[in-house]
């Protein structure tokens, strides 16, 4: 995953002078997580800048450059220094284009990896997934595989809109087959990961690859066929795409690791249930993380993640006395 998130800054930076890279440590350490790996010494101090330790003036310094004409790309080192930058994300970023009525745009991406699952504890490791999703003005990408990584990334460079792009730190070192040439992966437009007819599983960022790994045992053990989608963006959102599933298999497990209130599945529930209720056999169920912290015991963190046995406990909830 993070070869194809590389490529594709490279690419991008290749392709329109105007985009440069900023953040914590992105350029002479390469980046917290090794992306930007060799763009300083191939683009050079000008388009690769180190900053200081202040999300809020990287994200305000990106916003201002972004209105100016530019096309900054803003890595904070986890999604949670992002509840720094919320003033310039929420207030200016999201904000500016509907102050002005269109007129300015603030085409920036800003990077942040979240997750559980490295003992990092309460303050480097959760999903904020719901909480960019509630706020107007921004688009939000939960890229699941390098190939999506890449073709979602280049895609929210060249999109005139400020975009939160979320990547899963338990997903960086994901092996897989990325196409070659110059793909775009469209904003709003999810993936069916495995198709199904007994219930649909929506799994969001790495619950994406535990739903999927849940689907086979589910097959295997219980006869279960379930359809994964992978929403691949949250803003916009391929409601579709999930409705469609539901109406199939008339029933929907919702798999996140964010918290279980206010979540994206609590979200995604309520859409289901209001667009698509005549066709429900069961309730939808939700699987989300523990509604704690993060702790940074490993056990403990374990505990306080979804895993596939929950997601199969979920299924079959959501199946009983359908067989």
């Amino acid at each position: 995953m993070r070869e194809a998130l590389r490529d594709a800054l490279a690419e991008e930076m290749e392709r329109n002078e105007d985009v440069f890279l900023m953040g914590e440590d992105v350029g002479v350490f390469q980046g917290a997580f090794k992306v930007s790996e060799g763009l300083l010494e191939r683009f050079g101090e000008r388009r690769v800048r180190d900053t200081p330790i202040s999300e809020n003036t990287i994200v305000g310094a990106g916003v201002g450059a972004a209105m100016a004409g530019l096309r900054p790309v803003v890595e904070l080192m986890t999604v949670n220094f992002s509840l720094l930058a919320l003033d310039q994300i929420v207030n200016h970023a999201a904000a500016i284009p509907y102050m002005f009525n269109g007129n300015v745009r603030v085409p920036m991406v800003i990077r942040m990896p979240g997750g559980g699952g490295h003992q990092l504890g309460p303050t480097h490791s959760h999903s904020f997934e719901a909480l960019y999703l509630q706020i107007p003005g921004l688009l939000v990408a939960c890229p699941t595989t390098p190939a999506d990584g890449k073709a979602l990334l280049k895609a929210a460079i060249r999109d005139d809109n400020p975009v939160i792009f979320i990547e899963h730190e338990s997903l960086y070192g994901l092996k897989g087959e990325v196409p070659a040439g110059d793909r775009i992966q469209k904003f709003g437009e999810a993936a069916i990961r495995r198709e199904g007819s007994d219930v649909t599983i929506v799994g969001i960022l790495k619950m994406a690859h535990v739903a999927a790994k849940a689907a086979e045992e589910l097959s295997e053990k219980h006869g279960i066929e379930a359809e994964v989608i992978d929403p691949r963006t949250l803003r916009p959102l391929d409601l579709d795409t999930i409705l469609e599933s539901v109406k199939k298999t008339n029933r929907a497990v919702i798999v996140e690791e964010g918290w279980p209130h206010g979540g994206v599945g609590a979200n995604l529930s309520t859409l289901i249930t209001e667009q698509a209720f005549d066709y429900l056999d069961a309730p939808v169920q939700r699987v989300t993380g523990a509604d704690v912290h993060m702790p940074y015991s490993r056990r403990m963190e374990q505990a306080a993640m979804p895993h596939e046995e929950n997601v199969i406990e979920a299924v079959l909830a959501a199946t009983e006395g359908s067989r």
